[in-house]
């Protein structure tokens, strides 16, 4: 019991701050410190600066080769490949309007790896954590904007474009971009100047707060009561779904230990806020991906504690 209370207080340690700041963002748009004029710009430099220059900093300034387990970080990739076209194939069958299942189904896959997920990484298992979760979080979210591209170009297109056009959202995608100029760098070991590394830290410090503010002014709770469904399958999936077949995968194929719970951790991690981003950048619907990220980000809370528990518990990490 008494472990289950220590891991509940770390995992709020880490999401508690998260909660703050969506508040913040519901109250300030209702008070008028927040416009929608706000959130849709301040939503475009998130998802076109500050995030890929969050991106490119945290990746390039990390040596692949001393991080590399390629076991863990090729079954993360291969089972967030059947995971995707698992829940394609659901949401064609089970959520309507047809241009909301991109949406959910990125909600569902999508984790926040890059702040809540490495940060559950760092606090359970430290320098350790930190070093067999850099190489996954690094292709795995290369992975994650590719499939994101995917299913939103399928679900709100427009007419025209086709696979050309799918192709082309993915290669102008800045977070892609960010990413594999940061694996550029890191592969080839060039020492960036200060003022590049300074500059662009600079911008990547304002990717969490500008998302958060920007997620919590678009929540909207009429909406959530009336996409209620759409809402819960993605929820359901993210937390609970995806974790328990991702461990159960990763048991079977021999992951244990930290590995085991790096992957679990990076699973169960809510959905990421850079998902509402954009969305909205997309002209999806934004207010079901804002309630997607709040609703997971709370029962993230309870499901990761709950899960980390019962591994312990098995002494399986």
């Amino acid at each position: 019991m008494n472990d289950f209370l220590h891991i509940l207080a770390f995992s709020f340690s880490v999401t508690g701050p998260i909660f703050v700041i969506l508040g913040a963002g519901v109250l300030l748009l209702r008070i008028g410190m927040l416009t929608d004029a706000f959130v849709d710009s301040g939503s475009r430099l998130v998802f076109n600066i500050a995030l890929p220059a969050l991106l490119f900093i945290s990746i390039s300034q990390t040596h692949i080769g001393e991080t590399a387990n390629f076991v863990l970080v090729g079954y993360g990739m291969a089972a967030t490949c059947v995971v995707f076209l698992l829940l394609e194939w659901l949401a064609a069958r089970f959520i309507e309007p047809a241009r909301d299942r991109g949406v959910v189904v990125q909600g569902a896959f999508r984790s926040n790896m890059g702040i809540i997920g490495l940060a559950y990484c760092v606090n359970a298992y430290g320098e350790a954590g930190l070093v067999a979760a850099s190489l996954y979080l690094g292709l795995v979210t290369i992975l994650f904007n590719v499939l994101s591209v995917i299913t939103l170009q399928r679900s709100l297109q427009r007419g025209g474009g086709g696979i050309g056009r799918m192709l082309r959202g993915i290669a102008t995608n800045p977070l892609i971009i960010g990413i594999l100029a940061g694996l550029l760098v890191s592969v080839s070991g060039l020492e960036l100047p200060q003022i590049v590394l300074k500059s662009g830290q600079y911008f990547a410090d304002l990717t969490l707060p500008l998302a958060l503010l920007c997620t919590g002014a678009a929540l909207n709770f009429r909406s959530l009561r009336d996409q209620l469904s759409s809402t819960l399958f993605a929820a359901v999936a993210k937390l609970v779904a995806i974790p328990l077949l991702f461990v159960a995968g990763g048991v079977a194929i021999g992951l244990h230990g930290i590995e085991l719970g790096v992957l679990l951790l990076m699973s169960s991690a809510p959905t990421a806020a850079a998902s509402y981003v954009m969305v909205r950048a997309m002209g999806g619907n934004a207010p079901l991906a804002a309630n997607i990220v709040a609703l997971t980000t709370v029962g993230s809370l309870l499901t990761t504690s709950a899960g980390i528990t019962l591994l312990r518990v098995l002494g399986m990490i």
